[in-house]
């Protein structure tokens, strides 16, 4: 009797992933168009839409730290036909900054796979002085306060790069908080703060326009994109000695989403980026390709959740 219930069973699943997707499919950003989180996400959207011939909408979202976003994925059925496009803040460090968050990354979330790393860059605006991480180190010592820093928003990653900078190095600077990266830059670009460390990909049209100065890469190692840019552990101060916080960026689906949707949303997102071509696209903007399993891209979940969790608590980070 078990046998003759599983063969129907398995034959609904396979027709339900051979279907998928028959109508448009909805991917929730939880920040406004122009950041690295909006990037990546149209990039797999344009994909998705050319492997499957069906449109996917790009909802931008921001807000509450992701929060507003979140909200709508868990309204919304777990039938696949809604997506999110998470990354390190909403998904491992807002665990940690709010007690009372509306949702848990591993209980409410069924892992699809991370798609890109992003090493962070500290730029500043071009009329500030500092033309080192170590200048604008030793200015922010002798003056606590005077200098500010902006941000996609509390919680971003951007922020508790910078909180975690701050940590290590002594230093008391202002943040700023923005509803996204993209005004964040333009804040800076307009000289309303100082500097930000946030990912290359939405900087690096304005570092190679001249519009601000990037002094340092937060990655272990100098990236393709700028390799005459040092790491910000090569700036010669003892405590950033092995600084790195590197952003990353992945799809998650609403818990209960069926296994086959599952595993064929994440050979899309093999399809889409684990090429030459790219590969090759990405490391130009400063990226790194990272495509996983679901079971792998859960276990580093878990593995960010705890690292950055430490971080908030050690620096007493609290949002503004």
């Amino acid at each position: 009797m078990l046998s003759l219930l599983v063969t129907p069973l398995l034959g609904v699943n396979a027709l339900a992933q051979n279907q998928y997707p028959s109508k448009p499919i909805k991917l929730l950003v939880p920040f406004p168009p122009g950041g690295s989180t909006d990037i990546f996400a149209r990039m797999l959207g344009d994909a998705f839409t050319q492997m499957w011939g069906q449109p996917v909408i790009i909802e931008n979202k921001p807000g509450a730290s992701g929060q507003i976003a979140v909200d709508m994925l868990m309204k919304a059925p777990a039938d696949g036909y809604t997506l999110f496009m998470g990354h390190i803040g909403t998904l491992a460090v807002s665990p940690a900054l709010y007690p009372n968050l509306s949702y848990d990354p591993i209980k409410d979330f069924d892992a699809v796979s991370r798609i890109a790393l992003v090493p962070n860059v500290l730029a500043v605006n071009n009329s500030r002085p500092f033309k080192t991480v170590s200048e604008l180190v030793e200015y922010a010592k002798k003056n606590p306060g005077k200098l500010s820093y902006s941000s996609g928003g509390n919680g971003s990653a951007a922020h508790i790069a910078t909180e975690y900078f701050k940590l290590l190095t002594g230093t008391n600077m202002m943040h700023v908080p923005y509803k996204g990266t993209a005004p964040a830059i333009v804040d800076l670009i307009g000289g309303q703060v100082d500097f930000i460390i946030t990912g290359a990909p939405p900087l690096m049209q304005h570092i190679e326009a001249g519009n601000v100065r990037a002094l340092g890469v937060t990655s272990t190692k100098r990236i393709d994109a700028l390799p005459k840019l040092p790491t910000i552990s090569e700036s010669g101060i003892p405590e950033l000695k092995n600084f790195e916080a590197t952003q990353w960026y992945g799809l998650v689906v609403k818990k209960g989403t069926s296994r086959d949707i599952v595993m064929k949303l994440n050979q899309g997102i093999r399809t889409a980026f684990d090429n030459p071509q790219a590969r090759a696209k990405l490391k130009q903007d400063g990226s790194i390709v990272q495509v996983d399993t679901p079971e792998a891209f859960t276990a580093f979940i878990n593995s960010e959740m705890n690292r950055w969790g430490r971080v908030v608590n050690e620096a007493k980070i609290k949002p503004d």
